[in-house]
């Protein structure tokens, strides 16, 4: 649907609609968020202009039970941000995965020293989130340095503006677009819930382009059900109280899980008969008994009393018919599929797991 353009409503016009769809916004944050936006996307217009959205707005709160001129108030100070949709789009078909390249994006000095510093602040908070979740300070600590450097890059872009935009104009062309959109719009939904819940003002958050928030960059879904008051202050802080930070993620992985005392994985030899195509097929869901693993091919070195399954994780290195660019392998156990419900990606899961070890070793554990 072709909507108004900002040029075809006078000031007063325009004045006059945020603050009927809008509501009152403080003059000072307005004018903060005005200031810290300038770092961000380049907004389009604001929702408030979108029927679409409004409509949106009135049966989100016709369902979750809220204020609709607070809901509209919101959405309709949400502005499209015109750079966020192609971020969504998946590299090109064809387009090689290097696991060397990936990796050295999150393994180097300056994450492994910041890590140091995270972990002796910490080392309290993380030994409890461990006796009370059973998830290693490594992971943790892998975790947050991958997501935001320990603090360092929360993300520039208002949460608002992030999931508005993801959830009326998020690109056709994705081949999962439907179900991306959907993903989005309840995001939306349980960020205005969670704003309304704690009374958090929608406007002030500021996050990834896909609406992640604070040290962990959880998603307003991730927040509702994981977050955790760790500090014992009375609230969650995602963003400055790092107990807090600590003690959801670990709620997190153990939502998902994870196996206290289990391996994330085993390093693997293949056989020159290994059958790839089945010990593949599955991807990294973990599917194979360790006997199985076994018979087709692949030597879980030191997994072969692993308790549970296994998957073959394969870690490609760009053109694999160039010399020196052949995949390398792991034996993935149900932990690492946890690690893996964090963001859906291999890669990811072993840059977490080495980030953790580097530090570790670092702090000479």
């Amino acid at each position: 649907m072709r909507s108004l353009s900002r040029r075809g409503l006078s000031g007063l016009a325009l004045s006059t609609l945020f603050l009927v769809a809008a509501g009152a916004v403080p003059s000072r944050a307005a004018a903060q968020n005005r200031s810290r936006r300038r770092s961000a996307d380049l907004p389009d217009e604001p929702y408030a202009l979108r029927p679409e959205a409004m409509r949106f707005a009135d049966d989100l709160a016709a369902r979750r039970g809220l204020d609709p001129l607070w809901v509209r108030g919101a959405i309709g100070q949400a502005v499209f941000l015109r750079n966020v949709p192609r971020l969504m789009l998946p590299p090109a078909r064809g387009t090689a995965k290097n696991w060397r390249v990936y990796r050295s994006r999150f393994i180097d000095a300056v994450r492994i020293r910041a890590g140091v510093d995270f972990w002796q602040r910490n080392v309290a908070n993380l030994a409890r989130a461990q006796a009370q979740f059973g998830v290693p300070p490594e992971i943790i600590v892998g975790i947050v340095g991958v997501e935001t450097i320990y603090g360092r890059n929360v993300g520039n872009i208002r949460v608002i503006d992030a999931l508005a935009t993801l959830t009326f104009d998020f690109p056709r062309q994705h081949p999962r677009a439907e179900a991306r959109q959907a993903f989005f719009q309840d995001e939306l939904e349980q960020f205005l819930t969670l704003c309304q819940r704690t009374g958090m003002d929608p406007m002030a958050p500021f996050g990834s382009y896909a609406g992640a928030m604070g040290l962990p960059q959880f998603m307003p879904s991730s927040w509702t059900k994981y977050a955790v008051d760790f500090d014992g202050d009375g609230r969650v802080d995602l963003w400055s109280s790092e107990a807090d930070v600590i003690g959801s993620v670990a709620n997190y992985f153990k939502g998902y899980g994870w196996q206290p005392g289990l391996p994330t994985h085993y390093p693997v030899r293949l056989s020159p008969e290994a059958q790839m195509d089945a010990l593949l097929a599955p991807d990294i869901l973990p599917s194979f008994t360790p006997a199985r693993f076994v018979e087709l091919g692949a030597l879980p070195v030191g997994g072969t009393n692993h308790p549970g399954q296994l998957a073959l994780v394969e870690l490609q290195n760009g053109d694999p018919s160039v010399p020196g660019n052949e995949p390398e392998y792991i034996a993935g156990t149900e932990n690492f599929y946890v690690i893996t419900r964090y963001n859906w990606s291999s890669y990811y899961a072993m840059s977490v797991i080495d980030l953790g070890n580097e530090v570790a070793r670092a702090m000479g554990r």
